[in-house]
């Protein structure tokens, strides 16, 4: 049975509307205690990534998984798949993985225009249950997809899409100033009415914009 998400930390979401605690807890650290990841936890993050919806059912997501506790040399491996800025904090984390997708559907080979997001939809999936288990995942587009490739072994089919760094919440004092500053900067993000539009491009949907009251 799923635990719920830890206390509230200090870059827990204060939302506009209510929603799931999970939503309001997940954020993308980069400071990760030097703590082991069990693997049945790993695996039940990789479980809720599988039952994720595709388009067609095509489940086009792969992952290559390193832990730093139980394979060192696999965790290196994995590290130097990724840009130096992100190496250079992703190297404490616990866990990491990358994501890829099948860039053509499997039963006739066209173009799965929906592959990146799907992948994306299991990678949230994945954080979320991670999330109830107090477990943290800060996912990189900062990747080197041709050391990738090469270390994996890639099929010229797939595309590496995303690094994922999984682990306990850590000290930002481990950090540089610059990641340091940003570890404990406040969050924010656009309103509703920013990205939610009605019958016109960039007119806000009225199902979004709050009525003022007479």
């Amino acid at each position: 049975m799923a635990s719920s998400p830890a206390a509230q930390h200090p870059k827990t979401a204060d939302p506009d509307h209510d929603v799931l605690a999970l939503l309001r807890e997940r954020w993308s650290p980069r400071a990760f205690a030097d703590r082991r990841v069990e693997p049945a936890k790993i695996r039940r993050m990789l479980e809720a990534a599988r039952w994720t919806m595709s388009s067609y059912n095509e489940q086009p997501w792969r992952y290559v998984v390193a832990s730093r506790h139980d394979d060192p040399e696999a965790h290196e491996q994995l590290l130097a798949c990724l840009i130096d800025g992100n190496q250079a904090w992703a190297q404490e984390a616990p866990v990491l993985m990358m994501s890829f997708y099948k860039k053509t559907f499997s039963e006739n080979d066209r173009p799965n225009r929906c592959a990146p997001h799907d992948v994306g939809a299991a990678s949230a999936a994945l954080t979320f249950q991670a999330t109830a288990m107090d477990l943290y995942v800060h996912q990189m587009a900062g990747i080197r997809k041709d050391v990738a490739r090469e270390t994996y072994d890639v099929p010229d089919d797939f595309e590496p899409m995303a690094g994922l760094a999984v682990g306990e919440l850590g000290d930002p004092e481990m950090l540089s100033d610059d990641k340091r500053t940003a570890e404990q900067a406040p969050r924010s993000r656009q309103s509703l009415d920013e990205f939610v539009f009605g019958d016109d491009w960039q007119a806000p949907s009225s199902l979004v914009v709050e009525e003022s009251s007479s």
